[in-house]
């Protein structure tokens, strides 16, 4: 450890690896709101915060576990389809807080092309939510769709011991993993419709529709 008149000890939140604070005065200048994705093994948590000078103000949030409760989720709720339907539900109730754009705050997470932080963005970026974002960092539509699971399934289906190792968790719920990428998109038009897919530009939701559409077609 370094020591010395000139040493100064690092906050403590950094220390610990919690906050980058050379990177936050950035984001906190920029006086947009903030996009904070958070995940665990099982969970992945979606905020939209805005800094003022009492504190941090969380304007919208929505955790993955909430798709089980309200939405009849059946899949795993810390996958990527999971975080893209959490980042939509988060981008929904950000635009009826009056929130219209906002930036991303990695924290500490290397910014891994396709993985779950990115899936939250991209729901978020459905949801009509403007965000500076790199396109090639965002996960590929079948993996946010969950077909990959889909096809794997099929593939693993010839193999039932390993098909049912693999899969307990799903069929416990009554999902067959061969049907998640249809259960995703049953869950997802319960999601714009709960939450009203008027708050979504026409250019928004018709693009969102396009890409769907693509991903079918092949």
């Amino acid at each position: 450890m370094a020591t010395g008149p000139s040493y100064r000890v690092a906050f403590r939140r950094r220390r610990e690896g919690k906050t980058d604070y050379q990177q936050r005065r950035g984001l906190v200048l920029s006086e947009l709101a903030r996009l904070v994705v958070r995940g665990s093994l099982r969970n992945m948590t979606t905020e939209i915060i805005k800094a003022e000078s009492s504190g941090d103000k969380v304007i919208a949030y929505a955790h993955t576990g909430e798709l089980t409760e309200k939405y009849g989720w059946l899949g795993d709720t810390g996958n990527i389809p999971a975080a893209y339907l959490a980042g939509l539900i988060c981008g929904f109730e950000a635009l009826n807080q009056g929130v219209k754009e906002a930036v991303l705050d990695l924290g500490l997470h290397h910014p891994s092309k396709g993985s779950r932080v990115f899936a939250a963005l991209k729901g978020i970026l459905d949801a009509g939510l403007v965000i500076p974002f790199d396109e090639a960092k965002l996960p590929d539509q079948k993996r946010i769709t969950g077909q990959h699971v889909s096809d794997y399934a099929r593939l693993l289906s010839s193999n039932p011991e390993a098909y049912q190792k693999r899969f307990s968790a799903q069929l416990s719920r009554g999902l067959k993993p061969e049907e998640l990428s249809a259960h995703f998109a049953e869950v997802k038009e319960k999601i714009v419709s709960s939450l009203k897919k008027a708050n979504l530009s026409a250019e928004s939701y018709e693009k969102m529709k396009e890409t769907e559409e693509a991903v079918e077609e092949e």
